[in-house]
């Protein structure tokens, strides 16, 4: 984690030193995900309420699944651009350093920029939960945090799947983007309402089901959830992680050097 923190600071310092570029990027970033909000707005201003659930539900699914792509972006981007690394022949460098090629090309790349996208996704997290009627309790305000961790988890997650492809393909391939642009836009509203092969592909093969959906009814005290497991479903989308990574350890040993 030192050596995490150095590659952090690095960075920084770095696209600090074009100030201006730097901030009008963070600008642009925060009207990416305020855009699509307002479309969020102006589809319940027209219909009201989707499939029994109302605006300020609906904003908060969205605040938490925008929350924890940003971050993930930012910080998982290494994986993301991985793939320059196979072609340029630089993953070798990686390997004969002593430390683990997880942590290097996670620090190999940090999109300080994507902050933009954080500081609106707050925001409507902030508003959204002071307008909902929620009774919070101890555990609820842990089952919000988990929300959001897990979906950096199934982020990270697919990013690092999607490198892992790298060893095989060289280049990064673009269907990756259904699992994560795709399951961004599918998760900023709650699952029931598409058709029950989609949820159940989001909840059983990619957990955004996890992060969102199940916890959401738990939060808003929904019917539906009457079990404690459904506070604890989050935990999946941590656990997502793990796969990921053992295929990724997988694709490190079948790696074939560029031999340059």
């Amino acid at each position: 984690m030192r050596l995490y923190g150095k590659y952090l600071l690095i960075h920084f310092k770095s696209q600090m030193q074009h100030r201006t570029s730097f901030y009008l990027l963070m600008f642009g970033q925060f009207f990416l995900p305020f855009t699509v909000f307002a479309g969020l707005y102006f589809l319940f201003e027209r219909f009201g309420q989707i499939q029994g659930w109302e605006f300020h539900e609906v904003a908060l699914c969205f605040a938490v699944i925008h929350m924890a792509f940003a971050i993930s972006e930012c910080f998982a981007r290494g994986f993301d651009l991985f793939s320059g690394l196979v072609i340029n022949g630089e993953f070798d460098r990686l390997l004969v350093r002593p430390r683990s090629t997880v942590v290097q090309v996670l620090g190999s790349k940090f999109e300080f920029s994507r902050m933009g996208r954080l500081v609106t996704s707050v925001s409507v997290l902030v508003w959204a939960v002071a307008s909902l009627p929620i009774d919070w309790t101890i555990l609820k305000g842990i089952t919000l945090f988990l929300m959001i961790t897990s979906g950096v988890f199934i982020f990270s997650g697919i990013f690092i799947l999607a490198a892992s492809l790298s060893f095989w393909t060289i280049q990064g391939l673009e269907v990756a983007n259904i699992f994560t642009d795709g399951g961004r836009e599918m998760s900023q509203y709650p699952l029931n309402i598409y058709q029950k092969w989609a949820s159940r592909f989001f909840t059983f093969v990619i957990p955004f089901g996890c992060v969102n959906y199940l916890p959401l009814l738990y939060i808003l005290d929904k019917p539906e959830a009457d079990s404690i497991l459904y506070a604890l479903a989050p935990l999946a989308g941590i656990v997502f992680v793990v796969p990921c990574l053992l295929v990724w350890r997988f694709g490190v040993r079948h790696y074939r050097s560029t031999g340059s």
